[in-house]
């Protein structure tokens, strides 16, 4: 495999070539937006879908043909307009600034988190055309004073500052109250104004059939096991093990040969925002969580990430080759079913269950927060684009899962 291939600056190149699906929404949303600039309120276009569907590369694609009709073209009816991209996620944050170095027409300062922008419109008292944002499930939709957000959404705040806002959504990837979203909240905001929506299907980032993606998804999504589809390892190298300190090996061998092939787990395992190392550790697996990443270059792009397990926080929005993935304590299995349970007290992330002021009704707010756990397994699950590799903390569920593979008539 081609070291390039590797980049995540590569895979969400403005120069990666569409299909002629992302094409035509491109073109859509260039006049959606070339119509609005003319009003004096705002207009949104929202696009939708799950993991691994390309709308990453869609919006890289636009936003760079906006500002080379900012800069360049003074037959554009973008041209001189001021127009931004942003995302609430740091480590994709870096991708995006490296991918805009070497453009001419595209400048680092074009990409920024949206609270950065919002305090700076706010300090110089000014407005923008256009707004783009990549992964809209992760703006928060409560201050957050620790990240010097005063407001109550940041997407209200935007569409005020903004002519016109493009942004991307998936629902499962909400993971913390901060940041609480579903289809009907955002919807409540974005149907205020002239807006446009568009759906896109079509998973881009896995080689695994559909059924096994559907398999996936009805784990997270029904709280259940079901029998693993014959097909899983067709074209995919799919994995279930009952050692991890052999997964890992797996995924280390993986890694020798390709690159970008990475351990990462749920929750449910020590972590405090300390400074220091906390482990995971399962039987003769040993690793500590993910560090604090101060360099400009993506966490699972650093060669020593090998020797971490990875969080939703570091991988989240990021293609891997091969992922190990660990299904950590707050997920088990029912005794005598073949249901799942999630076990609340048993997840570590403090910061993703803080409290809201607009949820009072404590059934709601178990049932948002049991949905936010198995959103984060999702996000995970989708990860590898080759391969992924599961192991289950609990001993049932791990049980079922290894005889659910034989069952496939599966192996190695």
């Amino acid at each position: 495999m081609n070291q390039l291939t590797n980049k995540a600056t590569e895979k969400l190149s403005p120069f990666k070539t569409l299909t002629t699906e992302q094409e035509k929404l491109v073109n859509s949303i260039t006049e959606f937006a070339a119509k609005h600039l003319k009003n004096d309120f705002p207009a949104i276009y929202t696009i939708y879908g799950d993991a691994g569907t390309g709308k990453s590369v869609v919006l890289s694609n636009l936003f760079e043909r906006f500002q080379l009709a900012a800069r360049q073209d003074p037959t554009s009816p973008f041209f001189k307009t001021k127009n931004y991209f942003l995302v609430n996620h740091p480590e994709i944050l870096k991708v995006y600034r490296e991918i805009a170095s070497p453009i001419k027409g595209l400048y680092k300062k074009d990409f920024t988190r949206p609270t950065s922008l919002i305090n700076q419109l706010d300090k110089k008292q000014q407005n923008i055309d256009i707004a783009v944002i990549d992964e809209a499930h992760l703006l928060l939709s409560k201050a957050d004073h620790y990240n010097n957000f005063y407001h109550d959404n940041q997407l209200v705040e935007i569409i005020k500052r903004a002519k016109v806002v493009v942004l991307v959504f998936d629902q499962y990837q909400v993971l913390r109250m901060k940041s609480l979203w579903t289809s009907e909240r955002l919807e409540k905001i974005t149907h205020q104004y002239p807006h446009k929506e568009y759906h896109l299907h079509h998973q881009f980032r896995m080689t695994a059939s559909d059924q096994l993606i559907d398999w996936f998804n009805h784990f997270t999504d029904q709280y259940e096991l079901a029998a693993i589809p014959k097909n899983s390892r067709q074209n995919y190298d799919f994995r279930i093990y009952d050692d991890a300190e052999k997964m890992r090996q797996a995924i280390v061998k993986r890694n020798d040969e390709v690159g970008l092939s990475r351990i990462l787990s749920t929750s449910g395992y020590p972590s405090t925002l300390d400074g220091g190392k906390h482990y995971i550790k399962e039987g003769q697996f040993r690793l500590p969580w993910d560090q604090y990443n101060y360099t400009v270059t993506p966490w699972a792009e650093l060669p020593q990430t090998i020797n971490e397990v990875g969080s939703i926080y570091t991988c989240q929005g990021f293609d891997l080759n091969y992922t190990g993935i660990i299904i950590g304590p707050p997920i088990s299995q029912i005794p005598g079913t073949k249901k799942l349970q999630i076990n609340l007290d048993k997840y570590t992330d403090s910061e993703a269950f803080k409290k809201r002021d607009d949820l009072t009704d404590p059934q709601e707010i178990k049932a948002l927060e049991e949905r936010m756990i198995m959103n984060s397994l999702n996000v995970l699950f989708k990860r590898g684009v080759y391969g992924t590799y599961i192991y289950a903390h609990d001993p049932l569920l791990r049980n079922s899962l290894v005889q659910l593979f034989k069952d496939a008539g599966l192996n190695y």
